[in-house]
């Protein structure tokens, strides 16, 4: 038996034949205390939210716990070419949670069998499911214990497991970084079927094979998390700059600040100069009362421009000037274009939630379930500037139909993740190719440039204008992956 890889071609490779497994033998030798779908109902598992491709199981498990899961994996190792694969929330984008002809575990059905805070010598964290939402986790930890995780994605809806298998990241990574480096314990069912806790001194090699393992050491079923105090608010700003150089320079400056000395999220975008309403100035505002007033910009704006969005924690009680004073204290710092400024406050929770609005209203205009192709990349510092001359000033000038978020990694912030210290680009479009598709034309553009970067499968980090990065501290640290 094996794990479902995360590639296309161990998916759905020309040739290979299907297992010959039998339902309802299958059934009858797991015997399973939650269920086994086969028909119609697996149709749920022969889709994801990336939309390239269909792929059909010959069943949806839907287990009841880790036993539940141990038992389907032993029983797909007794048949030939069987494979398995977990689904969280139906977030990957290349149909890595898919498996032709094999066995689908659905992991939302484990959602409530872990929920413990735990407070060890003073610090606390929560248990748990690997296929809890981290939305659902958010909530009920603010609402309970006044708590919440460290380290965030952008967008939610994705399960635990999900995304502790890939990375998790977002605009806190740069302090405390991303979710696999705020995860103390784990419990892991291998691909053995062997039911096993692990930690940084536990079957070290399990534990950090699975944090960003992208699945191939086993399926996360329960998580020990890292929790902090809650603030009860959140001034969200974004600020826009002509200047690639500027932007850069700015958001290197907050995320290399001490804690307390800086903003608690740190992102950016780049979006293009002129009006459409995807790619363009309507993108920026978060109050769309005040709009955005392209005559501020100065005639040296290329074709794009890029945003830096921040946010600043407070809590209800403090004082509006206190907070005021604080936010002033680091905008006057940043040398962003002064009129091109746009601020919300909200609460914590909302806050975490803002794509989640955008997921309900692109629901609402029918466009949430249009395929979702993008492309992750973690490029070098001393690459940034010619990766922005060549890509996003030639190659997606006139924008993509979707996010292209760039901001910076600290790479002493980043186990797990890469080897050494970077950040990483991700593009994101609603319909069509990523940056630059198949055109041979851009592809050699940016092989003749040389740059160092490295593309990162991705499986259920945020969909929605998620964890993207740029630049780290180190010079020359990527190679290029063919």
């Amino acid at each position: 038996m094996r794990i479902a890889y995360l590639d296309r071609t161990v998916h759905e490779t020309d040739g290979e034949p299907k297992p010959n497994g039998d339902v309802s033998a299958i059934s009858k030798s797991i015997d399973l205390q939650g269920s086994v779908e086969t028909g119609d109902k697996t149709t749920i598992a022969s889709k994801d939210f990336g939309g390239l491709y269909s792929i059909k199981p010959l069943a949806l498990i839907k287990p009841a716990g880790s036993d539940d899961i141990s038992r389907a994996i032993k029983a797909a190792s007794r048949i030939p070419r069987m494979t398995v694969a977990a689904r969280g929330n139906g977030h990957s984008i290349n149909g890595q949670a898919m498996t032709n002809g094999g066995l689908v575990i659905d992991m939302r059905s484990t959602e409530e069998n872990h929920f413990r805070l735990l407070n060890v010598n003073g610090s606390f964290f929560i248990d748990v499911s690997g296929g809890a939402l981290w939305e659902n986790v958010l909530t009920r930890c603010v609402s309970r214990f006044g708590l919440a995780p460290r380290s965030w994605t952008d967008y939610l809806s994705l399960t635990v497991g999900g995304t502790l298998s890939n990375a998790g990241v977002s605009g806190q990574a740069f302090r405390y970084g991303p979710q696999i480096s705020n995860v103390t314990e784990l419990e892991i069912v291998t691909g053995k079927g062997d039911i096993t806790v692990c930690s940084e001194t536990r079957n070290p090699e399990l534990f950090f094979g699975s944090l960003g393992g992208l699945g191939q050491f086993g399926i996360i079923t329960r998580a020990r998390v890292k929790l902090q105090p809650a603030p009860d608010m959140v001034r969200w700003i974004r600020v826009v700059y002509t200047e690639f150089d500027e932007f850069t320079r700015d958001a290197e400056f907050l995320v290399s600040r001490d804690d307390g000395e800086s903003f608690d999220y740190v992102e950016g975008f780049v979006f293009c100069n002129n009006d459409d309403p995807v790619n363009g100035w309507p993108a920026v505002p978060l109050d769309p009362v005040h709009g955005f007033n392209p005559g501020i910009i100065p005639q040296t704006g290329a074709s794009v421009l890029y945003c830096l969005e921040v946010a600043f924690h407070y809590q209800k009680g403090d004082h509006p000037s206190t907070v005021d004073k604080a936010v002033a204290g680091l905008l006057k710092r940043l040398r962003f274009v002064e009129g091109l400024k746009s601020q919300v406050d909200l609460s914590y929770v909302e806050f975490l939630l803002r794509v989640k609005r955008a997921e309900e209203q692109a629901k609402a205009n029918g466009i949430w379930d249009a395929p979702h192709p993008w492309l992750n990349l973690f490029i070098s510092k001393s690459n940034i500037v010619d990766f922005d001359q060549t890509v996003f000033k030639k190659m997606v000038k006139d924008g993509i139909g979707g996010p292209m978020l760039i901001y910076p990694l600290m790479g002493s912030k980043q186990r797990n993740l890469l080897p050494c210290g970077i950040a990483s680009v991700r593009i994101e479009r609603a319909v069509g190719r990523g940056i630059g598709g198949t055109k041979p034309g851009n592809r050699r553009m940016v092989h003749q440039r040389g740059f160092g970067f490295q593309a990162i499968s991705p499986s259920l980090p945020v969909e929605r204008g998620v964890e993207t990065a740029f630049w780290g501290s180190m010079d020359e640290i990527c190679r290029e992956e063919g």
